[in-house]
């Protein structure tokens, strides 16, 4: 997989090429802006991509993400951030979710959790840090269903929006996959959502959701 990696901070880019080199991936370019990013658009089968480039360090590789995809539509971009930042995930989720990412930067050092986001992008999946999802949920409405979930119902959703499966789910809170799927029926019954689609598909009504 050929990847590109825009990241204006010299040592966090250089590192993460390192990082993806070693586990396997063709890094075939890293840059510190977006215009560079996108005048290789074309060598890249996925992009890595800073939020806060320059010149004014505030969205340009937001923006640059969505020219990409414009470009090149569904084109992969995983986008890092130091801080949560959920207008921006809001923003980039707005045109599709289909191999789209958004992590914070600390996670980047857990090198197999962010390889894997990575490489589940790059297959077309959808993949929200887990903290994003949380901050989503904390601030709907009184009168939001989302309100109405239980506090395991709430981290069963987080973990389905960070795009894990039921066996991984079952996994990360020590429950049985029966006690999952019991939670993701009650999820579902209570959001309004079909209880018929399952993997990508799930994750990506249960986005749909948070981001309206």
């Amino acid at each position: 997989m050929r990847v590109v990696i825009a990241e204006d901070d010299a040592l966090l880019r250089e590192g993460m090429a390192l990082l993806l080199r070693n586990e396997g991936f063709d890094v075939v370019a890293t840059v510190d802006n977006g215009d560079d990013f996108l005048a290789l658009l074309d060598e890249a089968d996925a992009a890595v991509l800073d939020v806060r480039m320059p010149p004014t360090f505030t969205n340009e590789g937001l923006i640059a993400a969505e020219e990409a995809r414009r470009r090149r539509p569904g084109f992969p971009v995983l986008v890092l951030s130091a801080y949560v930042e959920d207008r921006y995930a809001g923003r980039l989720l707005a045109e599709g979710a289909e191999g789209l990412g958004y992590l914070l930067k600390e996670r980047v050092g857990r090198v197999a959790a962010f390889t894997d986001a990575l490489r589940r992008v790059a297959d077309g999946g959808t993949v929200m840090d887990p903290e994003v999802i949380s901050q989503l949920l904390s601030r709907r409405r009184a009168d939001d269903p989302i309100q109405s979930l239980t506090p395991r119902e709430r981290e069963v959703l987080g973990l389905m929006a960070a795009g894990l499966d039921n066996a991984t789910i079952a996994a990360r809170l020590f429950v049985s996959e029966t006690a999952v799927s019991k939670h993701i029926g009650n999820i579902f019954a209570k959001l309004g959502l079909s209880t018929s689609d399952s993997g990508h598909r799930r994750v990506l009504a249960v986005l749909a959701y948070l981001r309206t």
